[in-house]
């Protein structure tokens, strides 16, 4: 063949392979699809009709109000401009509540027209809800789909409407959804008046101590509608289960994994359907024939798989998290696709066991034992304004804090798939609770309660109703390697008869891989010799609590305070409203504005006064940040500092909020990240060197499976005019997942810092004099003030921005020798245009001090599609505390 004719037959074979591709694509894009626009509500009071009538195109809703979906009643109303944001000010004051108003008044029909032709040829169509809250009723093209009212927020719920589908292919959709049965009164109290549990459902949404209640209570179809295609038989839930034998590391050629696969096959035809239900897996493809009982659900289970040479998901910190396709698909006899799945699966395996040592259990994966450092989460977003690009980010941020593991509150839900896409790429290990406190659960004696604690540790009212969502979430989630660990509840076991159906059926049946603990912090994980709940320490604490107090050797919720800086506060708080508070020395009380109150400000009490008394609220939000950086870093430190030791884990109490609060946040509401997260993304380093501001004593934590070996360790302070003095300097090595204490710098530290305090500056150098890993502290004086920093001159930073490609920036810091410190510089990505900044944006590092002659550079990841950015630069001690604006360059 001419070389002509081969280049033609090459572009032929290629359009040839392209076009079948693009078939493949539109046939399985189509193949399900969701129903998340063009909708319509109204309330129930203002129809007349039913929803035989409603569900039909004679009747006419032109006149009903836009709907969100997914999404609540209120996210509509706030969308149709009805009610004021409830995130701004004091307008969620100003929304009705459902207590007062009854629930009509938050019940709404809900319609949606879609075009779906007749099924042919045996093929099947299906309606499928992920989460209605609280309770509903449907109907298509005049036809009511459910028998009996469809109740419960945590069920998923499908329908065949083959038989239903308009033979025009016009088709109307009505749902009427119901509040929460018991909406609970929002009297202050965690959970309100508590009655809010008696549902299986969201807590928080009648208040608590770090939000406001939802009016409506979360009422609405608030997850995904599908509408689903397949041949005679559906692939209901499938079950991945991966065991990796052994103690593994992340590195070199790995012994075999085996992977176990089973499917649930629904055949809702009144024919035996025989076929292949068969899944590909690393380029490999296995088969296994069944048949199938006319209106049956089978459960097929394949046998084991060898993977060779596997490619090993681990948590962050500790190596890749690597993830493989698996298709699973039901091919029917004379080879026609009925329907198929596609999901991405880590090979990992859990296990956990009981450190005596500590009185702790501890976690392993892949045979190697893993120190917790995890984030408390409550919910994304608290009007469930739900987001894969929301999820994505906030998990990151995760990330980017050095943590390895996130706990998913009894107070809201189990999460949704796309929490778990991003815990799988992101390293996230998760701790996931079922509903339940022990606030509204009975846990503890409370005046704000309505029912005393015998009545209420039997809530929720509806038993089976628990369960069964419980098995239906389980399936739901149950393939996600970042899913570690299944609770109970929150501070308080369920009732015995669900904590037994959980404990000694669901799960071993379910999901048998996975540590299951009957509550948040039970003697099962952490043995609570030390009294109390077995959490805390909350709110603002000396640095010497986390270093030397000793705590709950795996401590479920431990934390401090977390106020934004003043571009973060701006975004809720009127103006009129931006006064610093003020904290009573003598009589230990903050004073605080109205604002700041209803958006649960937690105190700093002396911390602030300990930089000079706050001017403004720009100026309090600036120290507070300090103080942030601070809290977390030391509280990472201090728990780190006794690894293996005293604990096997930690997490912090919060570390996101759903709502503009001000308390327990590494970020706010709007994905702005504050010190708190820098604190943390520093004090939580795989691999680190600190402080120990008690003893004086210079550690070094090595939280990885390598040793290091061959490095200088370098110690030195710097005084306010940036003179250097170097206090020690040593060759040094360390051996994998340890601690290590070198020496004790307090004399020296004490001395250096009784006038005006001292920055001390700890550093990691290789082989070749580059830094592998530094810490610069602030020292207070004698007397436990920052004076030296009240009074610092002006720095001479130096900065240049590039980009580095589509979506990435590199900043880089230069600090003139014999300089003073470039002290505590926040850099921001902003738009040029709008002068706002860009978010959310990612930032390698933050809130960064620049020591006299050094360099330092900062990478930063942002998806905005706007083009015309700058680079912002706030310091300490910057000229005229003044933002520079630094041009970006190609």
């Amino acid at each position: 063949m001419p070389p002509t004719s081969i280049y033609r037959f090459a572009k032929l074979k290629l359009l040839v392979a392209l076009a079948l591709l693009l078939s493949f694509v539109n046939t399985h894009a189509q193949s399900s699809y969701e129903l998340n626009s063009g909708w319509k509500c109204a309330p129930i009071n203002s129809v007349k009709d039913n929803g035989t009538v409603l569900s039909t195109s004679a009747f006419n809703t032109d006149s009903w109000m836009p709907a969100t979906v997914p999404g609540t009643v209120l996210t509509t109303l706030l969308n149709n401009q009805k009610v004021p944001d409830p995130f701004w000010g004091m307008n969620n004051e100003h929304i009705v509540d459902i207590y007062k108003a009854g629930s009509a008044y938050y019940t709404y029909w809900f319609t949606k027209d879609f075009k779906e032709a007749p099924a042919v040829n045996g093929n099947q169509v299906y309606l499928n809800f992920r989460g209605v809250n609280y309770s509903c009723d449907i109907y298509l093209n005049g036809h009511k789909l459910n028998k009996e009212i469809q109740k419960g927020m945590f069920l998923r719920f499908n329908y065949n409407i083959t038989g239903y589908l308009a033979k025009n292919g016009n088709n109307r959709l009505a749902v009427l959804v119901h509040p929460p049965d018991v909406v609970g009164n929002p009297n202050g109290g965690q959970g309100g008046d508590g009655t809010i549990a008696r549902n299986v459902g969201l807590q928080y949404t009648a208040g608590w101590d770090w939000i406001q209640p939802m009016r409506d209570r979360n009422t609405g179809i608030w997850d995904k509608v599908t509408i689903q295609k397949t041949g005679s038989v559906r692939i209901a839930d499938k079950h991945i289960v991966t065991l990796v034998p052994g103690v593994r590391l992340p590195d070199g050629a790995q012994q075999p994994a085996i992977i176990k696969v089973a499917a649930e096959l629904s055949n809702p035809t009144s024919a035996v359907v025989s076929g292949a239900l068969s899944f590909e897996l690393d380029g490999k493809t296995v088969s296994k024939v069944v048949s199938l009982k006319p209106n049956s659900t089978t459960d097929i289970s394949f046998a084991d798989y060898t993977l060779p040479n596997p490619k090993l998901w681990w948590p962050n910190g500790y190596g890749d998290q690597h993830l493989y396709n698996l298709k699973l698909k039901f091919t029917a006899t004379g080879k026609t696709l009925s329907d198929q799945q596609q999901l991405k699966i880590g090979v990992r395996q859990l296990t956990s066991e009981f450190n005596e040592h500590t009185g702790s259990r501890q976690i392993m994966v892949n045979g190697q034992k893993i120190f917790i450092k995890g984030g408390n989460w409550v919910i994304s977003d608290a009007m469930l304004r739900l987001s894969d690009a929301r999820y994505d980010a906030e998990v990151r941020y995760h990330r980017d804090m050095n943590l390895n593991l996130i706990r998913v509150w009894g107070g809201a839900m189990i999460e949704r798939p796309e929490f778990f896409e991003a815990c799988d790429k992101y390293g996230m290990l998760v701790f996931q609770d079922l509903w339940g406190s022990g606030d509204c659960n009975g846990r503890w004696e409370d005046p704000q309660k309505l029912d005393d604690q015998w009545a209420r540790r039997k809530y929720p009212d509806d038993h089976g109703l628990f369960l069964r969502s419980a098995i239906d979430q389980i399936k739901m989630v149950r393939n996600y390697a970042s899913l570690a660990i299944w609770c109970g509840g929150n501070e308080i076991t369920p009732p015995e008869d669900i904590l037994t159906a959980l404990r000694d059926t669901i799960l071993p049946k379910l999901d048998n891989t996975r540590w299951f603990v009957d509550y948040s912090n039970s003697d099962s994980m952490s043995h609570n010799t030390l009294g109390g709940n077995g959490d805390g320490p909350y709110g603002i604490q000396p640095l010497s609590v986390f270093w030397e107090q000793r705590t709950f050797p795996f401590n479920s919720e431990v934390g401090s305070v977390g106020v934004g800086d003043y571009e973060s506060l701006k975004r809720f708080m009127p103006t009129a409203n931006m006064i610093p508070p003020i904290y009573d020395e003598d009589s230990h009380k903050t004073k605080a504005d109205s604002v700041w109150e209803y958006h649960k400000y937690i105190g700093y009490d002396t911390s602030i006064n300990k930089y000079g008394k706050a001017k403004t609220a720009a100026d309090f939000a600036m120290k507070a940040q300090l103080v942030n950086y601070d809290q977390y870093r030391g509280l990472a430190e201090g728990f780190t500092s006794h690894m293996w030791d005293w604990y096997t884990g930690f997490i912090i109490w919060k570390t996101q909020n759903p709502w503009t609060a001000m308390r327990g946040q590494m970020y706010d509401y709007y994905l702005d990240p504050n010190a708190c997260l820098y604190g943390l993304h520093n004090g939580s380093a795989p691999f680190h060197i600190m402080y120990n501001p008690v003893n004086g004593n210079v550690m070094m934590a090595n939280n990885t499976f390598k040793a290091r070996r061959s490095m200088m360790m370098v110690v030195k302070t710097y005084d306010m005019d940036g003179k250097e003095k170097v206090l020690n300097q040593v060759f040094t090595d360390i051996n994998a997942t340890t601690v290590k204490k070198y020496f004790s710098i307090k004399e020296a530290i004490d001395k250096l810092a009784a006038k005006e305090g001292v920055f001390l500056s700890l550093q990691l150098l290789d082989e070749n004099k580059k830094v592998i890993t530094d810490n610069t502290y602030w020292i207070p004086d004698s007397k436990g003030a920052f004076s030296g920093l009240q009074k610092m001159k002006n720095e001479e930073l130096t900065a240049t921005a590039k980009y580095i490609k589509p979506g990435k920036v590199e900043v880089t810091l230069s600090n003139k020798e014999h300089n003073v410190l470039a002290f505590f510089n926040r850099i921001s990505l902003i738009n040029a245009d709008t002068k706002t900044r860009v978010l959310p944006a990612f930032y390698s590092d933050n809130y960064i001090t620049v020591l006299p002659g050094e360099e330092k550079k900062v990478i930063i990841d942002y998806t905005s599609a706007g083009k015309n950015m700058l680079i912002g630069i706030d310091g300490w001690n910057a000229p005229q505390n003044t933002t520079r604006m630094v041009t970006i360059s190609n």
